[in-house]
C-alpha cells in the first residue's frame, strides 16, 4: 500500500498534554471555591463543550464563567488563568518535525477553544508547522461527528487511506476509520512513532 499523503494530529495528549488542576489552581480561589468544587461545578455545566463548539465566543465565554462561578478578575487575567495548562510532548512535537520536513502536509484536527489555541500558538513555536487547522470552535462542530472529518477532507483534498489520523480517543479514530482513513489511536509516543515509521519512513 501507497503510504498516505497527509497526516492529521490531535492536539490534547498527543502533541501537547494539559491539566485542568493548573487552571483551577489560579481560579478557584478568584470564585471563592475549592479546586474540587470549582471543577465540579464546570464539569456539571455544558459551558466548555458550547465553547469548544463555537456557540459562544470568547468574550460570552468569560461573562457567562463570571455569572456561574463569581469570578473576580478580568479578562486579561482570565485568560492567561484559564489557558496555561499545557506541556509540550516531546517525542511527538518531533515526530511532526520529522514529518514536516519530508513536505507530507500535516494538519492541526481538535475539539478546542481559542483561548487555548492563542496560548499554544503563542507558546510552541512547532504550531505554526502546519498545512491546515480543523478547529471545533471554528467550524460548529465536533469529533466524532461527521461534519468536522468532511471539513478535514475538503480542507486536505484526500480522502480514505490517503489520510492518516493520530488522536488519543478510539470513538475519534473509529469514526475515521470508517471512512477509510488511516488511524492510531495514540497509546504512548513509542508506539505511535513505531506505527508512522511502519507507514511512512
Amino acid at each position: 500500500m501507497t503510504p498516505p499523503k497527509a497526516v492529521l494530529f490531535d492536539l490534547g495528549k498527543v502533541l501537547v498534554d494539559f491539566d485542568w488542576t493548573l487552571a483551577a489552581r489560579r481560579i478557584a480561589p478568584k470564585c471563592g471555591l475549592s479546586i474540587p468544587g470549582l471543577l465540579g461545578k464546570v464539569l456539571r455545566s455544558p459551558l466548555l463543550h458550547r465553547y469548544e463548539r463555537g456557540l459562544i465566543t470568547t468574550r460570552q465565554f468569560f461573562n457567562e464563567f463570571q455569572q456561574l462561578l463569581g469570578y473576580a478578575d478580568g479578562f486579561e487575567a482570565f485568560a492567561a488563568d484559564f489557558s496555561d495548562i499545557f506541556t509540550g510532548i516531546p517525542e511527538m512535537i518531533a515526530l511532526h518535525g520529522r514529518i514536516h520536513q519530508t513536505g507530507i502536509p500535516t494538519f492541526i484536527f481538535s475539539n478546542t477553544n481559542e483561548l487555548a489555541v492563542q496560548h499554544i500558538r503563542a507558546h510552541f513555536p512547532f504550531f505554526k508547522d502546519f498545512q491546515g487547522y480543523l478547529l471545533s470552535y471554528e467550524l460548529k462542530v465536533m469529533k466524532p461527528e461527521p461534519g468536522i472529518y468532511e471539513a478535514a477532507e475538503r480542507l486536505s483534498g484526500l480522502a480514505g487511506p490517503d489520510l492518516l489520523y493520530i488522536d488519543d480517543l478510539e470513538v475519534n479514530t473509529a469514526a475515521g476509520a470508517a471512512r477509510r482513513w488511516r488511524v492510531i489511536t495514540h497509546v504512548s509516543p513509542q508506539a505511535t512513532i513505531a506505527e508512522v515509521e511502519r507507514m511512512l519512513f
